[in-house]
């Protein structure tokens, strides 16, 4: 299993509860799960890199536990109960420096869990009907979390006394009706102090918080479905974001407009994630499939079906076709010491051996019988 897990270079949690490993250029998927003990309430809802070298990986489940996966081993090593079912699904998952990991529930509440105590040492009210939460990748101890009526906040988890950030609605309507707001997802957009999200109203908001302003920077939208999903390229002026019917496009931070589309795809977009040196995205939701797209381009470059309905993904820092690379390498190596087994072995020769008259006989009665059954 650890072979197959080394190869691996896009990592996947399905509703039935299975680890789902990839190899891009094999298009292979592998399980990596006890499939006697599969349930629903084992559903991973989140993934992580569990340190910096991505050697472990935390699955975060819907019956609140938290498992860390060893890439070198291939299998489950850890489990660590982080959360009561009752409190709802992970919203998100956080490693923190050493075994300290970050947690978010839908009904809200964010804790910081330490690995030698069974209580978390953190413990913060972000408003009910959290979506998704968010790690800075510049500054780990900062996360971002917003929901249906839930508006942007970031927190400092040095001191969670009061969010960093609370973004303010928009303003109301030519009718002066309050406009609703449902944060999906967001990121933070690299070397800056801005956040970009995606809402359930086809909305794309930025938000910059070295700025008085508390309402959204720049507004844009996309398509007639809610946002569910987004990710930000390497280069940080765009934003890739998927919606419940399948669409995928490709937006300018800047001006607001749309760059491209992105097709192929047949169901509701659950998790995206653009490679963080490689100008491709990965996709996945309900239809199964793996999808993986160049942003330059747009084509489609490698499509998995994975049996299972995914709710996140995440990808490796690596070449995504390095791990592949290597396993092909090493299987090489193995192919080449089994010949040199074979050829130390020696060779036995059979002689051949005549077929005596009483032998050769019934061989020509059966075969005149035949003959006449054709005639």
């Amino acid at each position: 299993m650890g072979d197959n897990s080394r190869r691996c270079s896009v990592w996947l949690g399905a509703e039935t509860g299975i680890l789902k490993g990839v190899s891009v250029t094999r298009k292979q998927a592998f399980n990596f799960c006890n499939t006697n003990h599969l349930s629903r309430e084992q559903e991973v809802r989140a993934l992580c890199w569990g340190d910096p070298a991505e050697s472990e990986l935390l699955v975060g489940s819907v019956d609140g536990t938290v498992k860390t996966f060893s890439l070198e081993k291939g299998v489950f090593t850890e489990t660590r109960r982080c959360g009561d079912p009752a409190g709802g699904c992970f919203a998100g998952l956080a490693a923190l420096s050493g075994s300290v990991l970050a947690t978010c529930t839908e009904c809200g509440t964010l804790r910081v869990w330490r690995e030698d105590r069974a209580e978390p040492v953190t413990e913060v009210a972000a408003g009910k009907n959290v979506c998704r939460m968010r790690q800075n990748p510049a500054h780990p101890h900062k996360v971002a979390t917003g929901g249906k009526d839930n508006a942007l906040k970031i927190w400092d988890l040095q001191n969670t006394e009061s969010p960093v950030f609370t973004a303010k609605n928009l303003r109301d309507d030519w009718l002066d009706l309050r406009r609703p707001h449902w944060v999906r997802d967001m990121a933070f957009i690299p070397d800056s102090d801005k956040v970009v999200t995606c809402t359930g109203y086809q909305q794309v908001h930025v938000y910059d918080p070295s700025t008085p302003q508390r309402r959204p920077v720049l507004e844009a939208k996309y398509g007639e479905y809610p946002l569910t999903a987004l990710s930000l390229p390497t280069r940080g002026d765009s934003v890739v974001v998927g919606n419940t019917h399948g669409q995928i496009a490709l937006l300018d931070l800047r001006k607001g407009l749309v760059r491209g589309a992105l097709k192929g795809l047949t169901g509701g977009v659950r998790s995206l994630q653009c490679h963080s040196s490689q100008p491709v995205v990965a996709s996945c939701g309900l239809d199964r499939f793996l999808r993986i797209h160049n942003l330059d381009d747009r084509k489609l470059l490698h499509k998995v079906y994975l049996k299972s309905r995914l709710n996140c993904l995440l990808l490796t820092s690596r070449d995504l076709e390095e791990g592949a690379a290597e396993a092909e390498v090493t299987e090489m190596k193995e192919e080449e010491e089994v010949d040199e087994v074979w050829d130390a072995m020696e060779q036995v020769e059979e002689s051949k051996r005549k077929m005596s008259e009483e032998e050769e006989e019934p061989q020509k009665k059966r075969s005149k019988k035949w003959k006449k059954i054709q005639d």
